[in-house]
């Protein structure tokens, strides 16, 4: 009652394990990087490249002043003939 031809393949979807290795190969492999400075988890494809989240690559990189900001009125007297 024993031979080995009794069962010679599984029966689809009744395996859990061969579910899981079709959805593992359809899922691209992405290889997780961390931030430089932090260490968290990266996950956007600009902060993957720079290799700096957002909040760190602030840290490094403030952005510049806003130029309105540095201006200030002047008080000029009214100009003749008006």
């Amino acid at each position: 009652m024993d031979t080995p031809d009794a069962f010679p393949e599984p029966l689809p979807g009744a395996d859990g394990a061969a579910a899981q290795d079709t959805a593992a190969e359809d899922a691209p492999l992405r290889r997780l990087i961390r931030c430089r400075l932090c260490g968290r988890p990266l996950t956007g494809a600009d902060s993957r490249r720079t290799g700096l989240g957002p909040s760190c690559d602030a840290k490094l990189h403030p952005a510049p002043p806003d130029i309105r900001t540095r201006r200030h009125e002047v008080e000029q007297d009214p100009l003749p003939g008006t």
